[in-house]
């Protein structure tokens, strides 16, 4: 078949319907007779003898090619093309399935033949190739978060411990702790983290009352969710380290949501109410405390000198009483004041005449 071929390389003899040797008398060949030629044929050639570097056959192209790259040509040998192909896949595949780059942020988990080896740390790290091998790369720095409730818009309906309902929406922050007991250990860590969740919720909002649940208890109920959450796990042997836990509302149902609000309102107005209260009686009891101390000032005085300060308590008990009343001073007839001031003299009245009386008798008839 090789020199056929080669010979077909050399010289075309005819057209598609055969060689173009000598015809019958119908003309159909293209001799060297004088008749009418075949279009597609060509007239015998002589075959030349081919120079020192054309390729006249397969077989010279391959034993040329051999020559120049030094007789290593694949299959000159007898070994297949394949062969060589199958060896650089497998050099590539081994390299691809057991070289790993592990980043700073993650760790490798090796296992081998499905059995758990070893944790790789951030850096290049070898395992057996695959199918024998694999290594799993878990981010264990990513902060997750899980919501309580899963879909938003839903109520998660929680007793409190004086039997009031509670509308509770909170989540949860966490990170992987240890690799290995995360991917082995639980089946589904994200929803046991919601349940286990859910039940340390439900555990302490039961211990507490409406007020502190919507209040100023909150913080102190979220540092509780955390330890009890981070204690279950651990139990568990999840491998989950929890980072926090934050409530995003915390209100009544919201059937009974308007009579909460009222409710809320009047205890509020009556907490305003005894503040004032309280504000009150602080005032008059320091006013009282006060008092109570000068008394006492004042009866040490007296133990040492009674009548001085019996007679000093009498003026200012005066002074006090007298300077909110009016005071009127009466003088009688003929009385000079100790002290001929020009306005006592000035609002004295003056003294009738003698010779007016009778005037003021006609004047009156």
């Amino acid at each position: 078949m090789t020199r056929w071929f080669g010979w077909v390389l050399s010289d075309n003899r005819g057209g598609p319907w055969g060689g173009g040797g000598g015809g019958d008398d119908g003309g159909s060949g293209g001799g060297s007779g004088g008749g009418p030629r075949n279009p597609w044929g060509q007239g015998p050639r002589k075959r030349k003898p081919s120079a020192a570097g054309e390729v006249t056959s397969l077989d010279d192209f391959l034993k040329k090619s051999r020559e120049r790259i030094g007789g290593r040509f694949p299959g000159a040998d007898g070994r297949p093309y394949w062969l060589y192909g199958l060896i650089a896949f497998l050099v590539l595949w081994v390299i691809f399935t057991s070289v790993h780059r592990i980043g700073p942020q993650e760790r490798g988990v090796v296992t081998t033949f499905g059995y758990y080896t070893r944790t790789l740390q951030p850096g290049i790290g070898f395992s057996w190739p695959a199918p024998f091998g694999a290594v799993q790369k878990v981010d264990v720095e990513n902060i997750r978060t899980t919501s309580v409730p899963s879909s938003t818009g839903s109520e998660n309906l929680i007793l409190t411990g004086d039997q009031n309902v509670i509308d509770l929406a909170y989540s949860v922050r966490w990170n992987i702790k240890n690799p290995q007991l995360f991917l082995f250990q639980i089946a589904q860590p994200e929803d046991t983290i919601r349940d286990v969740a859910e039940s340390s919720m439900r555990a302490v909002v039961a211990r507490v009352s409406l007020d502190d649940a919507i209040g100023a208890g909150r913080s102190q109920i979220e540092t509780n969710v955390e330890q009890n959450m981070q204690q279950l796990l651990d139990d568990y042997g999840a491998g989950v380290r929890i980072q926090g836990v934050a409530i995003s509302q915390s209100a009544p149902p919201s059937a009974v949501n308007e009579a909460f609000l009222q409710v809320s309102a009047a205890q509020q107005q009556a907490q305003s109410y005894m503040n004032d209260a309280r504000a009150y009686a602080l005032q008059i009891t320091a006013k009282a405390q006060g008092d109570a101390a000068a008394f006492e000032k004042v009866y040490a005085e007296y133990r040492a000198a009674p009548e001085v300060t019996r007679r000093r308590m009498y003026y200012e008990t005066m002074e006090r009483v007298l300077s909110r009343v009016d005071t009127t001073i009466v003088e009688a007839p003929g009385v000079t004041p100790y002290l001929p001031l020009p306005e006592v003299n000035r609002r004295r009245p003056a003294e009738p005449q003698p010779e007016a009386q009778p005037q003021q008798g006609a004047q009156a008839r």
